[in-house]
């Protein structure tokens, strides 16, 4: 799988679509999740066009890599879950259920959230 371009990630960086913004740098762009899971629901993108979690943590550069997490930091801080605490979610490829081909990453909380998954024995 290629990066498309005209996902609808890509297009809201280019502007074509609004996002209700919550956080902004150099490197990644947080918005709140028009679909919320939790109280707390923001997506972080970086801004560059990386694919997964894996092409993003191979290819990109050192302030990309620092903007992105310096960016999740930020968000959980502004939306007052930083020290209640929140979960990280990172869906990579078809078997993780990744819906935008554009790496993200969702930030949920604002209440506790449950067990991850279910044991599998």
């Amino acid at each position: 799988m290629s990066y498309d371009s005209e996902n609808i990630f890509a297009k809201i960086l280019r502007g074509e679509i609004p996002c209700d913004k919550v956080y902004e740098n150099d490197h990644a762009l947080a918005f709140n999740d028009i679909g919320p899971q939790a109280p707390v629901h923001v997506l972080i993108i970086p801004k560059g066009p990386y694919l997964s979690s894996n092409e993003f943590c191979a290819n990109a550069t050192d302030a990309e890599l620092a903007g992105f997490m310096r960016a999740i930091h930020a968000v959980a801080e502004k939306a007052g879950v930083l020290d209640s605490g929140y979960r990280l979610i990172a869906n990579a490829g078809e078997d993780g259920h990744q819906e935008v081909p554009h790496f993200h990453v969702h930030l949920v909380g604002g209440r506790r959230i449950g067990p991850m998954i279910k044991r599998v024995d």
